[in-house]
């Protein structure tokens, strides 16, 4: 909707317009009140009131650098003393946004500000995710509608996953996308990649992901390795004694539990781990291995009478074990 501001022509009036637009977060009515203003006020007055409304001064420095007035810009830093507190407090104002096209575009426009490199890699790593949130949730809601994809017919979402965190975010891609290719925006390697996610988080996540879906075998892939001769073995940069603990939170069956455990280097760690979640199998091995007869019988006491792993006990004390 077109609007001429040419009816403002009160000092008290343009000030009032100028608090009305950043009171709304629309950034582009921000700046077209600020260039109105810019115009029609001498310079020294417009820099005076903006030095007490940081975020309308955040949006013209912005502008100023986009337009390339860079003596004006210059003028502006200088006059109003611009610091890191007025940066942060531009950056912390997209938390009160609750529209998310508004938030993004808002968010875009501090990228421009004067930031650190870190800090403005920072927000624009925020600025990308959430981004990139906008069209997974579009493209999951339709599905989601539509029934077209089972696992979220047989997994419903429980929350929208818009200005969510980005650990938040990638676990909701292993569970929903985690198939997916690379290309596209809501892969967990495409996260991963973009958002430079560590191993070991990653690592973390898509377990957490996978063993809530029971999905053994791609918790098994996540930790298979193949060297150049095409020979693979087991490797986790989280160790294995946290593998197991997370299995065991999502109800991983003993089979699956035992194989993990078996993956610990620490005999010690490997024995209470295997103890505590009832690997009975892990547990009567490494006794046999310690040649621990007098450990084996006292285990004998917690196996089920009858069992299998009963049998086993008896027969490793009557033909391996010897004290």
């Amino acid at each position: 909707q077109v609007c001429s501001l040419e009816r403002f022509r009160s000092l008290q009036d343009k000030l009032v317009l100028l608090d009305e637009a950043v009171a709304g977060h629309d950034g582009n009515v921000i700046t077209a009140v600020l260039i109105f203003l810019k115009r029609t006020l001498r310079r020294e007055i417009l820099f005076r009131e903006l030095e007490v409304r940081q975020v309308a001064l955040c949006h013209l420095i912005h502008f100023l650098k986009e337009t390339g007035e860079q003596k004006l810009l210059l003028d502006l830093l200088r006059l109003c003393s611009f610091s890191l507190s007025l940066q942060l407090s531009q950056y912390r104002e997209h938390l009160n946004i609750q529209d998310v096209e508004k938030k993004r575009e808002f968010l875009k426009g501090c990228i421009g500000l004067p930031f650190s490199a870190e800090d403005t890699s920072h927000i624009q790593d925020h600025y990308t995710l959430l981004e990139r949130q906008i069209i997974i949730e579009a493209n999951d809601r339709h599905l989601e509608t539509t029934g077209q994809s089972e696992i979220f017919r047989k997994y419903p979402r429980k929350a929208s996953i818009l200005n969510m965190p980005l650990v938040t975010t990638l676990f909701y891609s292993c569970f929903y996308h985690y198939t997916e290719a690379e290309g596209t925006f809501s892969s967990p390697t495409n996260l991963k990649k973009t958002f430079k996610i560590p191993d070991k988080q990653y690592v973390l996540t898509a377990l957490a992901a996978r063993a809530k879906l029971r999905a053994w075998d791609d918790v098994d892939a996540l930790f298979t390795t193949k060297n150049w001769l095409g020979y693979t073995k087991k490797k986790a940069p989280i160790g294995f004694h946290r593998v197991v603990e997370i299995l065991q939170r999502n109800n991983a069956p003993v089979q699956v539990l035992q194989e993990y455990v078996r993956l610990v280097e620490d005999v010690e760690t490997q024995l209470n781990l295997a103890t505590k979640y009832k690997c009975h199998d892990v547990v009567i091995e490494t006794y046999r291995d310690l040649k621990d007869r007098i450990q084996l019988t006292a285990y004998k006491c917690k196996v089920e009478r009858g069992s299998a792993e009963e049998e086993k006990i008896n027969s490793i004390l009557n033909n391996v074990v010897r004290n």
